[in-house]
């Protein structure tokens, strides 16, 4: 039976894979796979338990061993909550797909909401909601006020925390309820809701409650790294934004090429060349953009790139 949980059910399986987690923890990643492979005799429909596998087989240099762990997640569990369809791809066994599974993403917010804020900003020199509010003021003007502020991918309000003061009105959407929790802690929103951009616009959760061509500046603070190719959203922000309106968002860089890039992190990397066309599709107009490293990974630089649009009036 399928079983999407990080227990097994089983006391016995569960206890070989807390012995797996220490040895991984120690580096001793081939005796961490030889014990879950232990415990998956004992549940072998556990999907958590062979994803688990995947991670260590991978780490102890056998890549075909996680590769068939990997696919055996995705059978077990075709939502594919772990995002094994990922991993795959990552390790050269499938095609990078168009877009992240949306049950995926989901969880993996969902159960970083709790420890986001401070793993990102304290330990990982976060800096996107704030480098994001100087562009916009840079280019609006410090004085500028924003009727309706919609911030899309809103997490647990960071950007909304730095730009209240400019909005009149200001709208959080999240895929992850627990993010739209934390977020709702902060006190800063007017609306929060919970939205999928990966889905059309009329079926994203953006135009539940209100009409179209209602915002004046639409924020996405590292969100689009989840989205994929990002075929829903320049068309989800164009229905949402009124004419002249902005759309100030941030990407991870992809580089010189000229189409999405599904890294080791699982997150998509977009080049310069492949926003603007998208923008350019869309209806909007390149207003400005920046360069910037906007967080750490493991001790590494992550450079990404910081927009600024005007839809056209």
């Amino acid at each position: 039976m399928t079983s999407p949980h990080f227990s097994s059910g089983d006391l016995i399986a569960d206890r070989r894979a807390d012995y797996a987690r220490m040895f991984a923890e120690s580096g001793e990643f081939a005796e961490a796979a030889e014990l879950m492979e232990q415990a998956l005799e004992q549940v072998p429909g556990w999907a958590a338990g062979w994803f688990r596998l995947a991670e260590y087989a991978e780490k102890s240099g056998r890549k075909e061993a996680a590769v068939a762990a990997l696919e055996k997640v995705v059978a077990l569990d075709p939502t594919d909550i772990f995002g094994a369809g990922l991993k795959r791809a990552v390790l050269g066994a499938a095609e990078a797909p168009a877009t992240p599974p949306t049950p995926y993403v989901e969880r993996l917010f969902d159960d970083y909401a709790d420890r986001f804020d401070t793993a990102l900003v304290a330990k990982l020199d976060y800096t996107v909601p704030q480098t994001l509010a100087r562009l916009v003021r840079a280019h609006a003007g410090k004085d500028a006020r924003f009727g309706l502020v919609c911030d899309i991918g809103c997490g647990t309000g960071l950007f909304g925390v730095e730009f209240r003061a400019e909005a009149g009105r200001l709208e959080g959407y999240d895929l992850s309820a627990g993010m739209l929790a934390k977020a709702a802690e902060k006190a800063v929103y007017d609306h929060l809701a919970q939205a999928d951009l990966s889905r059309p616009a009329q079926e994203s959760g953006l135009f539940a409650d209100a009409p179209p061509a209602r915002a004046d500046l639409v924020s996405a603070a590292d969100v689009l790294m989840y989205l994929g190719d990002l075929a829903e959203v320049f068309p989800s922000v164009a229905r949402l934004v009124k004419p002249g309106a902005l759309f100030a968002f941030s990407v991870e860089d992809g580089g010189a090429g000229d189409t999405p890039l599904l890294r080791p992190s699982l997150r998509y990397a977009h080049p310069q060349a492949f926003i603007l066309r998208r923008l350019a599709e869309n209806g909007f107009d390149l207003v400005a953009m920046e360069k910037s490293v906007i967080r750490q990974d493991a001790g590494q630089p992550v450079h990404g790139l910081l927009f600024l649009a005007r839809r056209q009036g």
